[in-house]
């Protein structure tokens, strides 16, 4: 975890998370949408609701029964306190409306995800959360994806 000294409530950073399948689907939206002349479009896809990096721990422990072991590091050099996508322009254009991306269906099928087709299949050792390649481990296990870093 990446500071805990941000002006929110519990101090850490908020984001929004949205599932992936809801991203593929307005994805298709796009592409159906430049299929049939539409020139071009910049969009947020999200929910527009955010959630801080602790709410997202609860949460995980919630849904799967498992602690997620963390370490508090300090806040990184130009992360900011809110991000959340404004995704009206998205609702209005690809009528994108997020099916599946309350937190509590974000992670049940993450972590059944992870469970079944994972290349570790739930040895506990890690689950990937559906913002952006953050890697959540279990045990303490430090081999993660390349890029990725540790939340």
């Amino acid at each position: 975890m990446f500071g805990d000294d941000y002006d929110t409530p519990d101090g850490t950073a908020i984001r929004d998370y949205v599932h992936v399948t809801d991203l593929a689907a307005a994805h298709l939206e796009a592409l159906k949408l430049l299929l049939n002349g539409h020139s071009r479009g910049t969009f947020n896809l999200g929910t527009g609701l955010g959630y801080s990096v602790r709410e997202i721990l609860a949460a995980i422990k919630k849904q799967t029964g498992r602690e997620v072991s963390h370490l508090v590091k300090p806040r990184r050099q130009g992360d900011p306190t809110y991000l959340v996508a404004d995704p009206s322009g998205a609702r209005r254009v690809l009528k994108f409306v997020p099916a599946y991306s309350d937190l509590p269906t974000i992670i049940r099928t993450a972590w059944a995800w992870h469970q079944k087709a994972h290349p570790l299949k739930g040895d506990g050792r890690s689950i990937l959360s559906a913002y952006g390649c953050s890697y959540i481990h279990w045990a303490n296990q430090h081999n993660r994806p390349e890029g990725c870093s540790t939340a």
